[in-house]
């Protein structure tokens, strides 16, 4: 129990393979996901989040998700009791986290860091607590639709996301109209279909990126005019260059 009467427990640290899945499931209790190399996948019925090593994911407790690595991975997760809720979030959110939280996610995470000591741990606990109350939520998510139509438009671009068909030409291939399939991209997901397609493409790029490769073969796979064009549109996703976002991984918390 930490000081100020919030329980923290259930400290996973997990390799993951490039590729390698862990299977749909639900916890009782609120999960806080920070890769610690890689680019972890969470999937729920409600969308799939991209999580590089210097973001996390709020799980709440109860949703059921999956996970899938790309590149090597490491899978970092501290569990909070299912009454806390510091960020009151109800549904799987990205966060920003702060350089003092990947610290505190690696030495609590870590099996020999803190063995026998219970009043660090509390310590490090309450640290934790009062940075996830201080980190800023992304806007990240990719919605997953609902409509049958739009889930078969949603599986030909995750299949190939540098598809480049128009919503028409997409409307053709899944027998709908595209007014009303721009109705229903911002009724099911909030955006308008070019958005989605951005988001979706920039999540691919991400885990691209994390597999290896070079940002003119990330670019074109993703469907974009050249390097150019997909730099200019990572970097304000995301803040930052795609060599200089893959690069800060290695380094994003310390192994241990």
């Amino acid at each position: 129990m930490s000081p100020n009467g919030r329980t923290l427990h259930g400290p996973a640290r997990v390799p993951l393979a490039h590729q390698e899945r862990i299977g749909s499931h639900h916890h009782l209790e609120h999960q806080l996901v920070c890769p610690s190399r890689g680019v972890l996948e969470v999937a729920t019925p409600l969308g799939v989040w991209a999580v590089p090593p210097h973001r996390a994911v709020w799980v709440p407790a109860g949703v059921v998700h999956a996970h899938l690595a790309y590149g090597p991975t490491e899978l970092r997760a501290l569990s909070f009791a299912p009454a806390d809720n510091p960020l009151r979030l109800d549904r799987p959110t990205v966060l920003a986290v702060t350089p003092l939280l990947r610290e505190v996610v690696a030495c609590l995470t870590d099996d020999t860091e803190l063995t026998g000591d219970a009043r660090q741990r509390r310590n490090l606990e309450r640290v934790a607590l009062d940075q996830l109350r201080r980190v800023e939520p992304l806007g990240v998510c990719l919605p997953s639709p609902a409509d049958p139509r739009l889930r078969d438009i949603a599986r030909i671009l995750r299949d190939d996301p540098a598809d480049g068909r128009t919503l028409s030409e997409l409307g053709a291939a899944v027998g709908a109209a595209p007014r009303t399939l721009s109705r229903l991209f911002r009724a099911e997901t909030g955006m308008s279909f070019p958005q989605w397609r951005t988001q979706l493409r920039l999540h691919h790029a991400l885990t691209l990126l994390a597999s290896g490769g070079s940002v003119t073969s990330v670019a074109v796979a993703c469907g974009y005019s050249g390097p150019s064009a997909f730099i200019q549109s990572f970097r304000h996703a995301f803040g930052t260059t795609p060599g200089s976002y893959a690069g800060s991984w290695a380094g994003a918390i310390p192994a241990r």
